[in-house]
């Protein structure tokens, strides 16, 4: 009887590549999977502060393009504009602009809504602690995060913007006025604010800067 069974026999080197093609352990796998979420952490957290910034960048830059457009319009369209922040029935984060048309037989129709804006989610029309009372352009007292003034002291939350280019409001009393931007619960230097002088209608951009251990408000 003729013996048919073959022996096979593997140098260090075939049993080391046939080892390579059985892929990787649970235990190296796991390994693996637990330094990409450190490392996914560490990266979070790191970005974090800057993710926050721009958010609030992002509702400034927002704030700042709703006015300047709203004055624009104003003035190229001769009509009134209002610029209302906050309004009643829509979410807190809304500016929307209205337009008020002409009076008819000494009657003025309704405000009619052209557009609004919003800000991103995490960013709200706020003040903070800490937040100094040297306030931008020296309008409001710092501790109301929307303040348009006609009559000092009685803040407002809208502006009117006339064919001149002045901002005023409903009755046609120039309005100076400032609006703060900041994501609550982060630290306060990352803090924006708008003002506006009504005789002229000029908007300015502000940010809160640390300068020598002071929080400053600083023109863009």
């Amino acid at each position: 009887m003729i013996n048919t069974r073959r022996y096979v026999t593997y140098t260090g080197t075939e049993l080391m590549a046939s080892r390579k093609y059985r892929g990787f352990s649970l235990l190296e796998l796991l390994i693996t999977i637990s330094i990409l979420l450190i490392m996914a952490g560490v990266t979070f957290v790191t970005l974090q502060p800057a993710l926050n910034q721009n958010h609030v960048n992002s509702g400034y830059d927002t704030t700042l393009m709703a006015l300047r457009n709203t004055r624009n319009l104003a003035i190229t369209q001769s009509n009134e504009y209002y610029v209302n922040f906050n309004p009643a029935g829509f979410p807190a984060g809304t500016i929307q602009v209205e337009f008020q048309g002409p009076a008819v037989a000494g009657v003025l129709p309704p405000l009619q809504q052209v557009i609004t804006y919003a800000l991103p989610a995490d960013v709200s029309f706020a003040v903070q602690t800490g937040f100094p009372a040297n306030t931008p352009d020296s309008f409001g007292t710092g501790v109301t995060a929307i303040d348009f003034e006609s009559t000092p002291g009685v803040p407002l939350n809208y502006v009117v913007f006339y064919p001149d280019g002045s901002a005023q409001d409903s009755l046609g009393n120039y309005s100076n006025g400032v609006v703060y931007l900041t994501r609550t619960g982060s630290p306060i230097y990352i803090s924006k604010a708008v003002t506006l002088w009504g005789a002229t209608g000029r908007i300015r951009g502000w940010s809160l800067n640390n300068v020598t251990g002071v929080a400053t408000w600083v023109q863009q």
